[in-house]
């Protein structure tokens, strides 16, 4: 398994200088930096390259994530916003690839945060979802990018909320380049066995998140990960770990995820550094032994 971190762990908004953060991750220990693709359509190809370089000059890799506006809601029932959808991840995945970055993970065959004052359709979504995210996990296959579909909890999302629900609709999507994306947080509220949940996920399993009940970094609250380590072995899990603690309160990114208070005790950044390096050693000890 390869270790990474979400870049907003030290962000208030979904966009920054990534430059910095790779140079910092890769001397922390990890293995890889996880980015958000909201900047990036905004990104000149140079720019797009330069950031491909800093990371292969640094020695590790890049991953993306994505939050989805409403108007890039591939289940909508209006074909405008669709058309729109299909555009932009057309776009984004080509910069994905110039950027070397083979997964892509988050709530991408819908939106994020849901809108619950509107009316749900789960069914009629569903359907809608799969045909769309079957088009663009097609995309994906060529471009060389693993296009995982996050099982969120019902707060943030409602038509992937359990790891069942994941497998069933990657199969009917039928694309191998499509996959499940599972992440601590979220299987703490809504599957019954942490371990159950990624057996359930078994080879589906393409893209992996992890965080404390409260999304502090791994090793500083409850979570079973001893039990979680076992099951990623028992399915021969291979992939990404990326944790993706969020601790900050203030900008987008606060209000967004609803970190209404400072969960890291108005730590320093020097201080923020040693937790995540910190939580990278314990989770390589806890899942693999080293």
């Amino acid at each position: 398994m390869k270790y990474g971190i979400y870049y907003a762990y030290w962000e208030q908004d979904w966009s920054a200088d990534y430059l910095p953060y790779i140079e910092k991750t890769a001397r922390l220990g990890f293995d890889c930096l996880e980015i958000a693709c909201t900047p990036l359509p905004g990104y000149t190809k140079e720019q797009l390259k330069e950031i491909r370089r800093a990371a292969k000059a640094n020695g590790i890799f890049l991953t993306a994530g994505h939050g989805p506006s409403a108007a890039q809601n591939l289940a909508d029932r209006d074909e405008a916003v669709v058309k729109n959808a299909k555009a932009f991840y057309t776009d984004l995945l080509k910069r994905l690839e110039i950027l070397d970055i083979h997964t892509i993970g988050g709530g991408i065959y819908s939106y994020w945060p849901v809108d619950y004052s509107r009316e749900i359709d789960k069914q009629g979504d569903w359907e809608r979802s799969v045909k769309n995210v079957r088009e663009i996990g097609k995309i994906a296959q060529d471009t060389g990018v693993d296009y995982c579909l996050e099982v969120l909890n019902r707060f943030e999302g409602y038509l992937l909320n359990t790891a069942q629900e994941g497998v069933e609709f990657v199969k009917q999507v039928d694309v191998p380049a499509v996959k499940v994306h599972l992440d601590t947080f979220h299987m703490n509220i809504e599957e019954d066995s942490m371990g159950g949940a990624i057996r359930t996920a078994g080879k589906h399993l393409g893209h992996f998140h992890t965080g404390e009940c409260n999304r502090r970094v791994p090793g500083q609250g409850r979570m079973p990960w001893h039990e979680i380590g076992s099951a990623l072995r028992d399915i021969g899990y291979e992939g990404n770990v990326v944790m993706e603690p969020f601790v900050k309160t203030g900008g987008q990114v606060g209000k967004d995820i609803k970190i209404w208070r400072e969960m890291n005790e108005n730590a320093s950044t020097a201080q923020m550094d040693e937790e995540a390096a910190g939580s990278a050693r314990f989770l390589r000890f806890v899942f693999e032994g080293k």
